[in-house]
């Protein structure tokens, strides 16, 4: 096809017919379900309003907490994977740096492996009697830090939250490298000849021409983190008790309860939460970019 070649907007009519068909539409039938009592135990559905979505912001719900854990999840995860991916990719394009594709493929490889897998292996690793870690820290002499990782309930969501992190860094670091690649070497030669140091480049070239790039790896993390599950689910399925529970790992627990009207009300709310929080941070990004 000519790509300089306007075509007839019907061109595109299966396409849209597609997407409304496998993903707007099921959407839009889940969030009128948000509005009844649909269950497991019964054929008669019923329609009940807000009272699902009552049950969900009452002052002593559990789903508060889901909804809290999630939000701080992916702040923390947002954060944490861009600043960490920023600074290993630039570290990884300095000059002085040997073997960076090999470096760029050991940091970048957790990122292929399933969130299932990674998260098996750090609960086995985590134990806190036959895991590495606690092991290897009594072997060095570090005793007194071992922890229960995953059962102390004041370091447990901080521990998933940080193994989280450690497996996506790596994509944001390629995606920053990409970016930093693109940067035009004639900047930061005229920046050096007028004597800008590493930092100063950094915070005038560097930063202000990512912006693009930060953009899409913000929205990246931001979509991800806000539906986690699988790495929530495989290391502590929630526990101990509810305090690394997250909105989709409740949505599953409702599911299986069969409450499936409390499942939709909850997918609903996620759904909302991400359409609010994406629109607030290309907004407020886009108008900075350069």
């Amino acid at each position: 096809m000519n790509r300089k070649k306007l075509y007839p907007w019907y061109f595109a009519s299966g396409a849209a017919l597609l997407f409304f068909l496998l993903c707007f539409l099921p959407g839009i039938i889940g969030i009128a379900y948000s509005f009844t009592d649909w269950n497991n135990f019964t054929n008669e559905i019923r329609f009940v309003g807000l009272d699902n979505y009552k049950r969900i912001f009452e002052g002593n719900s559990e789903y508060l907490l889901y909804i809290k854990n999630t939000l701080i999840f992916t702040v923390f995860t947002t954060i944490a994977k861009t600043i960490v991916g920023l600074a290993l990719a630039l570290l990884l394009t300095r000059p002085f740096i040997k073997m960076k594709n090999v470096q760029r493929m050991i940091i970048f490889s957790p990122q292929v492996m399933s969130y299932l897998v990674v998260g098996l292996v750090f609960k086995s690793m985590l134990h806190p009697t036959t895991g590495f870690l606690n092991n290897f820290l009594e072997d060095i002499g570090l005793g007194f830090l071992a922890k229960n990782w995953l059962t102390d309930l004041n370091i447990v969501f901080p521990t998933v939250m940080t193994v989280d992190t450690w497996k996506g860094m790596g994509y944001i670091m390629v995606v920053v490298i990409a970016g930093i690649m693109s940067i035009s070497p004639e900047y930061y030669e005229a920046a050096s000849i007028d004597g800008a140091n590493f930092f100063q480049q950094l915070k005038s070239i560097t930063i202000p021409l990512l912006k693009p790039v930060l953009v899409n790896a913000t929205v990246l993390n931001v979509t991800y983190g806000l539906r986690v599950f699988d790495m929530v689910y495989s290391l502590t399925n929630g526990g101990p008790g509810n305090a690394t529970g997250v909105i989709n790992t409740a949505v599953y627990k409702e599911f299986s309860k069969g409450d499936l009207a409390m499942g939709t009300t909850l997918s609903s709310v996620l759904f909302f939460v991400v359409l609010a929080l994406l629109y607030f941070i290309i907004k407020s990004m886009e108008d900075k970019e350069v």
